[in-house]
This record gives structure tokens, C-alpha cells and sequence, in this order.
């Protein structure tokens, strides 16, 4: 029998105990997976000894070698695809004959073919879609049951950055009776909010999967984060055999608490189904109490307060992880934005996970929730566009009915960079699409990610269908924005494309890294990085600092979404192979913040900054650049072995200033102040020789459930624990007891080691290591080793 868990990370079903009507069970665990194509899979009496045993989620590709004539092409990373098979023998019990069972997959990536005990269920081509399947008829009840899973991801290319391959989100089992709430069935709404009272509008969809009618009670409660009751609403219902049905409730919640980026109060909605005295279904729907606008003049206000959106763009993968979907790998990625001052996500482009929806709700983040970067005129050979006469209806209904309870998604964008907007196909279809969303959701305005601001180049604006407009990138342009597109709500949808690597500081007067336009020859870095400073932009984009002056002094604008929060595999352009990820990121693909973070925060966040670049370690009397984000104080005095190399202050719009000192070996010293008084200090000593690592977990102690992380953070230092800021030595590892080594990385772009090795080359004096659970209740140990230096232990408890 199935192991029962809770899932934290579920929004659209809660397990109380034995009190819950509704079972959900983690289906991840004890699958079997081997790569390449075996339709006899599908039989019970298949041999899969020669099969590997594993949990998911799971990407194959990530664990693959890097390979230049990779079919994935640069823009995937140059990582394997191809194709691979799932299979899972389990039991159902017998007394769950009378109920209606079904099996829930939050991705596959990608056109996926499920099977039951040799029976087809289905295919779905798209990777990013959420999709079950009801397995009741043709399971065997009290015997073993086999599932299968294809998964084809040969045709290539297929996506413009990395995808990740098989079943790389959450999958579970979930029973319920017959008569139940139907899958993505309810919707909340708040037409009415304010901090005296809250009207809720609430509708449920109930399956009666009986062959007779019935007659039932339906039960709504709203309840605050402490579960307490804050309203409720009965009502007695009928509904016919094997039919659906909507039923609605109006509630009323007094003295609601608001939800917003800083103080995100999250309620739940808790429906109820009773047959006579017997709860037959419970479900729980999230809820926050809150409410925006877009105005064409004033930009964006959250609950009435204006609210520039301070947003970063995040693809889909976890790093070394690949596409793995693991809550405690978002919930530092997103810890990492908030810390840095960010408001906002935009799920480029592609329908993220329930983790990330989860996290987003809970942690107060503004959503823009994107569901395609293709429609029917293709970008890659093998793209979507294959699919999207059959299949687009459906996935963007879905997409709708899966994200449109979360508090935190407040824009729905129904593509980035369509090239239909060329054409005149673009009305037609973006009517459509926007058609379809108002008919799941008129809560949230409709959006798409633009490129072309010629009013009569661009036939999506045309088409008039647009609720909001979001343009990437041509900062130069927002200037007129208001007179071109008179009345027209207005975002920065994608900005910036800006390149650095993390802790490389060129110090040449000629900057290079990107070609001038389109075409033109690369005359990047011999050893493929580009330097740290905010000095290299794409020739479509600008520099972080450019956007964010733009933005900022601009009222309309509603905000901004920086390409991108972090580094991502894949589309490291315009470095040829080797590198295999993207240099775009305001933290490095190992999550190692680069220096332009600290401007972000200097800007976005609440946070006193003082933060100094780059590291102290040069020749004898070359000219360095040095500079100083900062903000909440009035100068910074800058000081080299005590010697005063005089005081500065930000002048007009500012958001860095510098100085060019000769370097000679010491301490570099900043001083902020405020009238007068020490605010801040910082200081940067040039490094000795490599004596020891420093390894620091991000957390104490993990969770004995095969699924928690700790990334630690791996740093060489001299004798007096400075950071060696060129230490490249290569480190061992090793760990022992209740966890396992799953990834490591140190954020290199063109590191061509495999993220699953046991070993990782130290990057700038850094790399990580990131140890999952392994079901164990023994206390971790990480033993890591470089060279002839000692070796240095970490542990981690296991609860």
C-alpha cells in the first residue's frame, strides 16, 4: 500500500488527518527509468532489472556530458535529450473500488504518453503543462497495478533555452469519493476589498461521478492563517448522476488583514461536501485579500498605495539541478530576490510550477504569469508551434484554471516576443487568447511581452485585445510612450540583458564582451567571462544601471522586469562553445550573488548598502577601478592602508560612484556617513596564499524526508580568512550519513564539469555543494578536500 504523506507544497488539497475525505498520496517515490525508447514497458510482466531505481522529480539531461554537436544546440546548454521511460508497479486497496482515483503530473517535459496497466490515458505534448488522468476504470484493486510513462524529447531543437528532460515536477495519487470537487474546481474572487470588509464570491465545480442523482450539503468556511474561522456559508445542493455542476457562494469577511509584497497575509477557502452526516470531499483553495490597478499615468498601486513593480525575470531551472522542481531550491532562489529589494516575478515564458506559485503567495511576490513563447510561427524547428492548432486551448485554459486562486499572480501575459506580431495573423490570435482568459478570469488584465513599439509594425497592440501593455527592452523609447500610445497602461516587461561573470573585473579601457549588433564577429574573453563591472550590454539592451534610471524617473511606467534574476543553462550568447549558460543573471547560476546585486538593493530594498568592488588582489601599481554602491547616507570616503583617497557623494541620478587608485598590497577601506556620524564600513584586504576552505550551510538542519536541501557554500581563504578572489583549485567531496550529494557548481559559464560530479573547481575563490536528504536520521557530514590542505568538515542535523 502506498505510503500517505502531507504536502506542504499542494494548494489545491490539504490532508487533516482522518478527518479529510480526500487522499493524496506522494506518488514520487520507487519508480524505475532507463533512457531510450521500450513501448513493451506498458505490460506487467516486463523485465526491468536492468532498470534504474529512482525518486522524482527527475531530469535526465542534467545528468548528461556537455557535448558541442549536442542536438539541443547552444541555446539548451549543449545537454542531452532524447528519449527515456517510467514505469511503476503499485497497489491500489481493495476497499478503494467505490471511489473515483486519479493521477496528478505537475510537468513532463516533454510529450508525454501515460499508461495504466497497458492502457493509454493520454499524451501532452507541452512540457510545461499541469495534467492527470482518472485511473479508476482500469485499475486492479487489491493487486498490482503498472504505469508507465513515455517521455520523448528527441526532436531538436525544441526551446530557445534549457528544458530539461522527463518527469522534472511533483506527481501524486489523489482518491476521492465519487461525488467530489472536480480538479481545478474553484474559483475565488474578491469584488470588493477594503480594510473595513471583503466581499468573497466563491464557486465550486462538483463532479457526481455516481450513476444517481444526489443530494448533498455544501460547506464554505474562510479561515486565517491560524485556521480560525473568520466566515462560513451553507447550502443544501442537488446534481444529477455523471454530470458536473457549478455551485457559488457570496461570503463576507470583516476587518480583513491585506495582502501585500511586504506583509503578504494569506487566508484558506475550505470546502466541505457532506452526503447526509458523511464528509465525502474536502478541498482548500488559497486566498489573499487584495487590490491593484494600472493606470496609464500613475503606473501601478497596490492596495491603493503606489507601488513601482521591481521585478526580475526567472526561468525555469534550478541550477544544478537542471530542471528538477525542489520547494527548497525556489524558496532560496526567491529568498535571494527578496533580500535584494525584487517585488516581483515574471515566469518567463512558460507555466512554472506549484512550488513557485506556493512560494510566491507566501513570500509576497507580484506575478506575472506567462504561458507561451511561441504560437503558431515557430522560432526553434521543433518548437510548440507544432502544437499549437491542436493543443493551445486547452494548455492556456489549464494554465488559467491552475494559477487563477494565487494572490500574488496579478497580469496574465499570453506570450513574449510572438512573431506574430509582424503579421497581421496577430490580431486574430491575440484576440483569441485573450478571449479565452476573460472567460476563466476578468480579475486580471491581459498582457503580452512586446518587442516592436511601431504602432504600425505591431498587430498584437492592433489587435486592441491588450489590457496592459509590456515592452522588452528599447529603454530609450518609454520617453514617449505616453504620447505614442495615448491612455495606454504600460510595463517593462523584459529590460536590461546586461552580461557580467561573477568576481571578473576587467580593467581595460576597452570593454569587451558583445558584438555591436546582429551578425557582427565576437571579440569576447579569451577564457570566456566578461567583467563584473555594469559596463557590457547586449546590443539590444542596457546596462542595469541605464534601465533603472530610465524606470525610475518615469511615473507611468508601471515598472520593470530584469533579464534576469539569475543565470540560467542555456543561451550563453554570444560565447560560442564552451560556454553553456547565460551571463545575464544578477546572481550566478550557483546562486553567488555578482557585485550589481548590491545596486539593486542599494535601490530596491529597505537595507542600509555599502558595498565595495572588486577584490584587492592586483599587480604592483596598476590602475584599478574601484567602486561603491551605497545608499541612506550622504558619503563615502574611501581609505587604502589608512590613507585618506578622499570622500565622495552620488551626484544627480547616480547609483554607483568610483575612484582610480593604484593598487598597492593592503587593506581597502570604505567609510559611509551620515551628518557626519560612521554609518557603514567595508573593507577588502589583498589575499595571501591558499590555507584553508571555509564551508558555510544556509541552514542547520534539514528534514529527514528525501527531499530537503542545504546548499553550503564553499570558500578558499588565506591564513587570515580572506577570501583567495583567483583561487580556480579543484575540491573533493565527500558526504556521509542521512543525505547525499545531488549538485555542484561554482558558477562558471563555460565550466564543462558535470554538475552530478563529486568534485567542482573552485570559481574565483567559490563554489557550492548542495546535499539533499536520503531518508537516513543520521547527522550529515561534508567532508571537502583541495590539494594538500587540511580538510574541512561540516554537519548538518537531520530531524
Amino acid at each position: 500500500m502506498l505510503k500517505k504523506i502531507t504536502l506542504a507544497l499542494l494548494f489545491s488539497v490539504s490532508i487533516f488527518a482522518q478527518k479529510q475525505a480526500r487522499i493524496v498520496e506522494d506518488f514520487n517515490k520507487n519508480w524505475n527509468f532507463k533512457l531510450g525508447d521500450y513501448p513493451e514497458a506498458v505490460n506487467a510482466n516486463f523485465n526491468v532489472s536492468d532498470w534504474r531505481m529512482l525518486q522524482l522529480p527527475h531530469d535526465w539531461s542534467i545528468e548528461g556530458a556537455f557535448d558541442k554537436e549536442a542536438k539541443t544546440k547552444q541555446a539548451q546548454g549543449f545537454l542531452p535529450a532524447g528519449k527515456g521511460w517510467y514505469r511503476k508497479v503499485f497497489t491500489i486497496p481493495a476497499n478503494w473500488k467505490s471511489k473515483t482515483i486519479s493521477i496528478e503530473f505537475d510537468g513532463v517535459f516533454k510529450n508525454s504518453e501515460v499508461f495504466i496497466n497497458g492502457k493509454s490515458l493520454g499524451m501532452r505534448p507541452n512540457g510545461y503543462i499541469s495534467f492527470g488522468y482518472d485511473l479508476s476504470p482500469y485499475l486492479n484493486y487489491g493487486q498490482t497495478n503498472t504505469i508507465a510513462v513515455k517521455v520523448d524529447n528527441d526532436a531538436q531543437p525544441n526551446s530557445r533555452w534549457y528544458t530539461g528532460s522527463g518527469i522534472y515536477r511533483n506527481v501524486r495519487l489523489v482518491a476521492s469519493e465519487k461525488l467530489h470537487v472536480a480538479k481545478w474546481g474553484t474559483f475565488v474572487t474578491t469584488p470588493e476589498v477594503s480594510s473595513a470588509q471583503a466581499k468573497v464570491h466563491f464557486e465550486v465545480t462538483i463532479d457526481n461521478d455516481n450513476a444517481s442523482a444526489k443530494e448533498f450539503k455544501l460547506v464554505t468556511s474562510i479561515v486565517d492563517d491560524k485556521n480560525v474561522e473568520v466566515a462560513k456559508m451553507t447550502s443544501t445542493e442537488k446534481i444529477g448522476a455523471k454530470t458536473s455542476e457549478k455551485k457559488i457562494h457570496d461570503l463576507e469577511v470583516k476587518q480583513p488583514r491585506l495582502w501585500n509584497t511586504e506583509n503578504p497575509y494569506l487566508y484558506k477557502v475550505i470546502t466541505k461536501v457532506y452526503e447526509k452526516s458523511k464528509l465525502v470531499d474536502n478541498y482548500e483553495t488559497p486566498l489573499g485579500f487584495r487590490y491593484f490597478n494600472f493606470d496609464s499615468e500613475k503606473g501601478f498601486s497596490l492596495n491603493g498605495v503606489p507601488t513601482k513593480i521591481k521585478g526580475v525575470c526567472l526561468h525555469h531551472d534550478n541550477g544544478a539541478l537542471g530542471a528538477v522542481e525542489n520547494i527548497h531550491a525556489v524558496r532560496r532562489k526567491l529568498t535571494l530576490m527578496k533580500e535584494m529589494g525584487a517585488n516581483a516575478i515574471r515566469m518567463s515564458h512558460n507555466p512554472h510550477s506549484l512550488e513557485m506559485m506556493q512560494l510566491c503567495d507566501e513570500m509576497g511576490f507580484i506575478v506575472q504569469d506567462e504561458a507561451f513563447d511561441v504560437w503558431k510561427k515557430k522560432k526553434v524547428t521543433n518548437d510548440y508551434h507544432k502544437d499549437w492548432d491542436a493543443w493551445h486551448k486547452q494548455d492556456l485554459e489549464d494554465f488559467i484554471k491552475r494559477d487563477r486562486n494565487h494572490p500574488s499572480v496579478m497580469m496574465w501575459s499570453i506570450g513574449n516576443e510572438i512573431r506574430e506580431q509582424f503579421d497581421s495573423t496577430g490580431i486574430a490570435i491575440t484576440r483569441e487568447l485573450a478571449k479565452i482568459v476573460k472567460s476563466l478570469d476578468t480579475t486580471r488584465p491581459v498582457t503580452s511581452a512586446l518587442t516592436e513599439n511601431v504602432i504600425e509594425k505591431n498587430f498584437i497592440y492592433q489587435s486592441g485585445a491588450l489590457d496592459l501593455l509590456g515592452f522588452n527592452y528599447k529603454h530609450e523609447d518609454y520617453k514617449d510612450f505616453p504620447t505614442k500610445f495615448k491612455g495606454q497602461k504600460i510595463l517593462a516587461s523584459e529590460s536590461v540583458s546586461a552580461l557580467e561573470t561573477r568576481g571578473h573585473y576587467d580593467q581595460s579601457d576597452v570593454i569587451k564582451a558583445w558584438p555591436t549588433k546582429h551578425g557582427a564577429p565576437f571579440d569576447g574573453n579569451a577564457d570566456w567571462t566578461v567583467s563584473a563591472y555594469d559596463q557590457v550590454k547586449s546590443y539590444w539592451g542596457a546596462t542595469h544601471e541605464e534601465n533603472w534610471k530610465t524606470i525610475k524617473s518615469q511615473d507611468f511606467m508601471a515598472g520593470t522586469f530584469i533579464w534576469t534574476g539569475f543565470d540560467y543553462i542555456g543561451e550563453p550568447d554570444p560565447y560560442p562553445f564552451p560556454a553553456r549558460s547565460s551571463y545575464f543573471g544578477i546572481v550566478d547560476l550557483a546562486g553567488l550573488p555578482k557585485d550589481v546585486y548590491y545596486m539593486y538593493q542599494s535601490e530596491w530594498s529597505n537595507k542600509t548598502v555599502l558595498h565595495i568592488l572588486p577584490h584587492w588582489n592586483w599587480k604592483k601599481d596598476q590602475e584599478i577601478n574601484v567602486w561603491a554602491y551605497y545608499n541612506n547616507t550622504d558619503e563615502v570616503e574611501l581609505f587604502l592602508n589608512g590613507k585618506s583617497l578622499c570622500k565622495k557623494s552620488k551626484q544627480k541620478d547616480d547609483l554607483h560612484i568610483s575612484w582610480k587608485v593604484k593598487f598597492e598590497p593592503g587593506t581597502l577601506k570604505a567609510v559611509s556617513r551620515k551628518n557626519g556620524k560612521v554609518v557603514l564600513e567595508k573593507e577588502i584586504r589583498t589575499a595571501g596564499e591558499a590555507a584553508k576552505l571555509d564551508l558555510k550551510a544556509d541552514k542547520t538542519t534539514i528534514k529527514n524526508d528525501t527531499y530537503d536541501l542545504v546548499y553550503v557554500t564553499v570558500s578558499m581563504l588565506d591564513k587570515d580568512g580572506n577570501l583567495v578572489p583567483n583561487a580556480m583549485d579543484l575540491v573533493n567531496f565527500e558526504v556521509t550519513g542521512g543525505g547525499k550529494l545531488v549538485g555542484v557548481d561554482n558558477g562558471y559559464q563555460a565550466n564543462l564539469e558535470s554538475f552530478k560530479a563529486n568534485s567542482c573547481k573552485l570559481f574565483n575563490g567559490k563554489c557550492i555543494a548542495i546535499i539533499q536528504s536520503n531518508g537516513k536520521k543520521e547527522k550529515i557530514q561534508l567532508k571537502a578536500t583541495a590539494g594538500n590542505l587540511q580538510a574541512s568538515v561540516i554537519e548538518v542535523k537531520v530531524q
